[in-house]
C-alpha cells in the first residue's frame, strides 16, 4: 500500500510540481489549499484583490485544475480566523512595539505546518509536503538534518528553522534538489496551466505593500505612537506620525534632510523617538534571540557552538558564537561585528548547508555577559 501524503497547494507552480513529483513517485496524494488572508474590499483595485500574491479565489482554482489534471482529490480549508489571531494580530502588535516581524516564519510555525499536520492525522496521511525549496537528509536513528536547497537563489530554509526531529520525520520537500527553471520545465511537460505563473511578491494580507496602513486600520488610535526623529546627540531633526512607519536599518522615507545618508538606528516605543545615524552607527556586536529552536538538540555541545548567522532572509550570513540560555534564549556574538540588528526578525544558524536552528531577534547585543 502506497504512503499517503497531504500536499499544501497554493495554486503556484512550485506546490503544483511538488504534488506532481510525489504522485509520479507512487505516493497517494491529497491536495489541500489553505484560505488564510481576509477577503479584499469589493471596491479594491486588482492589486488589492491579491491576484499575483496568494490565497485568492483564482489561486484556489489554479490548484484545483492541477489536481483534476493529475487525478487526485483537492480540498480548501478555511483558516482565516486562526491566521488573523496568530499572524495578523501579532504583526500589528510587533509594529506598534517598534519591531519588524517576519509573518512568513510565524505562519509556518503557527498555521501552515501545525494545521496541516492536524489535517493529515484526520485523513490518515503519513506525510505533509510543501513546495518549499529546502532539503531533509539523514535518518531518525542518527538525526534528521534540514538543509539549504540546491538552488541558492530560491532557498527557503531560513523560514523553516522551527522544525524539529518529530516534524522533519513526517515532512517532504520534493523541490529541494531542483532549480526554479527545472520546476517550470517539469510543469510544462505535464501541461500545467500555471507553469509560467508569476511568483508571489507581497505578504498575502498586505497586497499593496502598505504595512503602516494595515497597522493604522487594525490598531486603536491611542496605540499609534507619534514622536520625534532624533540624531545621535538627541537633537530633534523632525517629527513623525508613528513608529509603525519605521524599521531598524531603514534609509528611505525618513523625511529628514541631511548632508549624509541617515538610517534608523533604534526605535523607542515608550517615547516614540526614532533615532537615526550614519551607516557606521548601525553596527552591532551581536544579538539576543528568544523562542530559540534547535533542529538537532545535539548541536549544542555544552550549550555553546559556532555557526554562520543570517539575520534577514537575503543576508549572506556571518560567523558567530551562539551561547544558549534559559527559556529558549540565546546570546549571539558576531566574530567581527555585524550590520544593523532589527528586533522582530528571525536569526537563523547555519553550518555549511545545514540549518542548526534559529530564533527571533529581541535586541542588539553590546558585549558578552549582558544576559543575566
Amino acid at each position: 500500500m502506497s504512503a499517503r501524503v497531504l500536499v499544501a497547494m497554493s495554486g503556484g507552480v512550485d506546490s503544483s510540481v511538488a504534488a506532481a513529483l510525489l504522485a509520479e513517485q507512487g505516493y497517494e496524494v491529497i491536495g489541500v489549499a489553505m484560505r488564510l488572508a481576509p477577503d479584499a474590499a469589493p471596491d479594491a483595485t486588482p492589486r488589492g484583490r491579491r491576484r499575483g500574491t496568494c490565497c485568492s479565489h483564482d489561486d484556489f482554482e489554479d490548484a484545483r485544475r492541477v489536481a483534476e489534471r493529475l487525478d487526485f482529490p483537492f480540498y480548501v480549508i478555511d483558516l482565516r480566523a486562526d491566521f488573523a489571531a496568530r499572524v495578523i494580530d501579532n504583526f500589528v502588535r510587533e509594529y506598534l512595539r517598534g519591531r519588524t516581524p517576519n509573518p512568513c516564519v510565524m505562519c509556518n510555525r503557527e498555521i501552515k505546518f501545525d494545521r496541516l499536520w492536524d489535517r493529515a492525522a484526520a485523513l490518515r496521511a503519513d506525510y505533509v509536503a510543501t513546495g518549499h525549496y529546502a532539503r531533509i537528509a539523514g535518518d531518525r536513528q542518527n538525526g534528521l538534518r534540514l538543509l539549504r536547497a540546491v538552488d541558492d537563489a530560491k532557498d527557503q530554509s531560513y523560514f523553516l528553522f522551527n522544525l524539529g526531529q518529530r516534524e522533519l520525520a513526517r515532512t517532504l520537500f520534493p523541490l529541494g534538489a531542483m532549480t526554479k527553471q527545472m520546476v517550470r520545465e517539469h510543469a510544462r511537460r505535464l501541461g500545467l496551466a500555471n507553469a509560467d505563473k508569476p511568483e508571489s511578491q507581497e505578504i498575502c494580507f498586505v497586497p499593496d505593500g502598505d504595512y503602516a496602513g494595515l497597522v493604522e486600520r487594525a490598531a486603536h488610535t491611542n496605540d499609534l505612537r507619534a514622536g520625534r526623529i532624533i540624531d545621535d546627540a538627541g537633537r530633534m531633526l523632525a517629527r513623525h506620525p508613528g513608529i509603525h512607519h519605521f524599521t531598524v536599518g531603514q534609509r528611505r522615507g525618513l523625511g529628514v534632510a541631511a548632508g549624509e545618508p541617515l538610517y534608523v538606528r533604534a526605535i523607542d516605543p515608550a517615547s516614540g523617538d526614532v533615532a537615526v545615524s550614519p551607516r557606521s552607527g548601525l553596527t552591532a556586536a551581536g544579538l539576543i534571540a528568544t523562542r530559540v529552536n534547535l533542529v538537532r538538540p545535539e548541536t549544542a555541545h555544552g550549550g555553546e557552538f559556532a555557526a554562520e548567522v543570517k539575520i534577514r532572509y537575503r543576508h549572506r550570513g556571518i560567523p558567530a558564537s551562539i551561547r544558549l540560555g534559559e527559556s529558549e534564549r540565546a546570546e549571539v556574538r558576531f566574530s567581527d561585528g555585524g550590520p544593523a540588528i532589527t528586533p522582530g526578525q528571525a536569526c537563523v544558524f547555519y553550518r555549511g548547508d545545514e540549518v542548526l536552528g534559529g530564533g527571533v531577534i529581541e535586541r542588539a547585543l553590546e558585549g558578552w555577559g549582558t544576559e543575566g
